[in-house]
């Protein structure tokens, strides 16, 4: 472009600034152009003597050249008007950041690892230590990078334009680490818009909400043996019970200096470790971690997917949290939320001023419950935008698994809308053709990049197939949660239990599905707030009651079929409903009575960790008998638990106030029966009720069995007993 041509300014609505600045041969000639709208001088330095550019107008300066200037040893001294200079690079020289295969990949939807090549960190470029930066925006006129390095301006750093693939970059010369920044979008209809980095990898602490450059991390890591270990054998033949907190309300410092005042991430590694080993749970389950801006969200409203939360520390912070889980021998689980994503105008709401990571339509593009956008998950570049994400929390901080919130809302197109309110699919139905194949694509993925993994769906409906793999039709979890369960068990224990008699099937019909999916078992947050109560208020009867039923329902879920997941205050018999604003009642480890629970629910977890019977065939139909599941006049329940060569167990429930000496039941095998747990014993707070010794079945048929035997049934309690036999499932 000759001198008479170049336009007189170039402002931050310049599509392509390196088409024009930098290094250009323009007929017989070399020409440098630099563009630097604060200075009022520049200087090309050079070891013989400087070479002023012309200043063109605007910030635009320009010089002639005999030959090309190397990148990495061009430095120019910049003059400001008030006096002060510096040397610096100019950024208008550099190669781009990106190469062919990132392009390449990024179109097909395949760039995994997409947080290595999007957003920003400190780096060289070129033997130069600086910022990159590269952010997605294909609707944009122009975007610019703005930040504490350059005073906010959306004049001084315009962004390279990587065509067709919607992607612009931008080398930044001599900053490093710790800048803040934001990305300044100029639409297609001139509209200004501010935003975060989509990639960010830290935010400021709300309400603030620019995002921090990060040098690569340099953690270093001490769980080697936990990640091999966790790459043998079958996920689901392991032991698996979840202890689900909210990081924000678990526990609070002892002395907190203003509300707000949370454990950081280190200090909430190191007494989540403590409690796990009081507690026995194999994994903890945190509530969403990701940025958001609104503490009442819990983390469901999501402004910084690849950010964890500022709130409780650093990047670094939160990898020494799972860390020091995994090296007591604990699993972290994400709550991680692809189904929606809030409004708010820094975020990906109308990121480039286009609905881009949303739908256009609000039919399709907005959830009415919630108030919140949908992804768009027939585009090609948010699909990978969704499973990099997943990738990087996986990869980046080694967590055990996700949880995948809401996956209903995200399976039919219907969910929560009413005729006219919807679109169907291509075939006229109401199944969300492009949410299935994400989800998907999203498993086989995450499985074959990460053997050992946990993918669990909270999905709500009848939906076939959905911890069935990809190849045989299903979405490819591995668990998903057993909501149905939950309803049918907390409807019978809410029975006053006189009438529980009338209901027996509310607990039976769970076994009839069992293995339809690998479920878990959960009594999640949903269950204990917004007015539903605790766990414990959910009981009937007098305080007595209420404790013995509590010890009891968990005394059923811990040995009925599926993995298992209880939210926090729930191992403690909390009389209060969860919020986020207090912590767990702590306190309550003072009284014998809810310290019992919180004793109970560690037995139960060593004695789910300890026997095989009641892991190893938690999904499969050989590792359930009944043994009484028709005496719905005395609310008893007996059932076998079985794993090939191991011991069998034995649990038999009395969800009535009435102990009942001497009840005979029939079993596989006759000889000695060991003592394991009655939920009724006093170190439990109960009455000491009930068989708590050895016992001995007899070669008496007894129904379908060839052997018998006689136990007392404690008040509103289970006895669990262990076969003697080590050569094999009694049968």
């Amino acid at each position: 472009m000759s001198r008479k041509s170049f336009p007189p300014s170039l402002s931050a609505t310049l599509h392509d600034p390196f088409r024009t600045l930098g290094q250009h041969s323009e007929g017989d000639r070399i020409v440098l152009r630099l563009w630097a709208p604060h200075a009022e001088r520049i200087l090309l330095a050079d070891e013989h003597a400087p070479r002023e550019l012309e200043a063109i107008g605007n910030g635009l300066f320009e010089l002639v050249l005999q030959e090309l200037l190397d990148p990495a040893e061009a430095l120019f001294e910049y003059h400001f008007e008030n006096g002060q200079s510096w040397q610096a690079h100019s950024p208008w020289l550099f190669e781009p950041l990106l190469g062919e295969q990132d392009l390449h990949l990024f179109g097909e939807g395949r760039l995994f690892e997409l947080w290595k090549v999007l957003g920003a960190e400190a780096c060289q470029h070129q033997g130069v230590p600086g910022l990159r930066f590269a952010v997605w925006a294909p609707n944009a006129r122009q975007v610019s990078v703005i930040g504490d390095f350059n005073g906010w301006s959306a004049l001084s750093h315009p962004m390279r334009n990587r065509g067709g693939s919607g992607l612009w970059e931008f080398f930044l010369p001599d900053e490093s680490a710790g800048s803040l920044y934001k990305f300044c979008i100029t639409s297609q209809q001139g509209e200004v818009r501010v935003k975060a980095d989509p990639l960010g990898r830290q935010f400021q602490l709300r309400p603030e909400t620019a995002c921090r450059v990060l040098a690569p991390s340099r953690y270093e890591w001490g769980d080697q043996e936990w990640l091999e270990e966790r790459g043998k054998g079958d996920p689901l033949k392991k032991p698996l019970s979840v202890y689900e907190i909210h990081p924000g309300s678990w526990r609070r410092p002892w002395n907190p200096q203003e509300e707000g005042d949370w454990l950081n991430y280190r200090e909430l590694g190191e007494q989540l470790a403590d409690y796990l080993d009081q507690t026995g749970f194999t994994h903890v389950e945190l509530m969403p971690v990701m940025e958001h801006p609104f503490d009442g969200s819990w983390g469901y409203q999501v402004t910084g997917y690849f950010a964890p939360s500022s709130r409780f520390g650093t990047p670094d912070d939160f990898r020494a949290l799972v860390d020091t889980l995994h090296r007591r021998g604990y699993g972290v689980i994400l709550d991680w939320v692809p189904a929606h994503f809030p409004k708010d105008d820094f975020a990906l709401a109308r990121f480039d001023g286009s609905p881009l990571y949303e739908h256009a339509d609000p039919r399709l593009g907005e959830h009415p419950d919630w108030g919140t956008l949908i992804f768009n998950y027939g585009r090609t570049e948010v699909k990978n935008f969704l499973i990099a994400n997943a990738l990087y929390w996986i990869e980046e901080f080694h967590v055990d698994g996700i949880r995948v919130d809401a996956v209903a809302s995200m399976l039919y197109l219907d969910y929560s809308r009413e005729e006219g309110q919807w679109m169907p699919n291509r075939f006229g139905g109401r199944e969300n053709l492009e949410a299935i194949d994400f989800l998907r694509e999203l498993n086989t993925v995450l499985f074959e990049r990460n053997p050992g993994i946990l993918s669990i769906a909270e999905e709500s409906t009848s939906w076939a197939g959905v911890s069935r793999p990809v190849y045989t039709g299903g979405l490819g979890f591995n668990l998903k949660w057993n909501m149905g369960w939950m309803h049918d068990s907390l409807k019978y224990i809410a029975n006053d239990p006189v009438h529980r008699q009338y209901h027996h099937d509310l607990l039976t019909f769970s076994l009839v599905y069992a293995w339809t999916e690998n479920f878990i078992l959960v009594l999640s947050h949903d269950e204990v707030v917004h007015g539903k109560g605790s766990l414990l208020a959910k009981m009937p009867g007098d305080d007595w009651q209420k404790l013995a039923n509590l010890r009891l329902f968990l005394a059923w879920m811990w040995l009925h079929p599926g993995a298992k997941l209880l939210f926090m205050g729930g191992e403690l018999g909390q009389h209060s409903e969860w919020s986020e604003e207090r912590d767990v009642d702590w306190r309550l480890q003072n009284h014998s009575s809810h310290r019992g629970i919180q004793q109970l629910l560690g037995e139960l977890n060593h004695l789910l960790r300890r026997e095989p019977a009641l892991h190893a065939t938690n999904h499969e139909p050989a590792g359930f008998e009944w043994s009484v599941v028709d005496d719905a006049a005395q609310s008893v329940f007996a059932f076998l638990r079985h794993a090939a060569d191991s011991p069998s167990l034995l649990a038999v429930c009395n969800f009535t106030p009435v102990p009942r000496s001497g009840y005979e039941l029939g079993v596989p095998s006759a000889g000695r029966w060991e003592y394991e747990l009655n939920t009724d014993a006093e170190d439990f707070g109960g009455s000491g009720n009930g068989t708590q010794g050895e016992v001995l079945a007899l070669e008496k048929a007894c129904g379908r069995f060839p052997a018998s035997l006689s136990l007392d049934l404690p008040p509103l309690g289970m006895v669990i007993l262990r076969h003697e036999s080590a050569g094999g499932a009694a049968r």
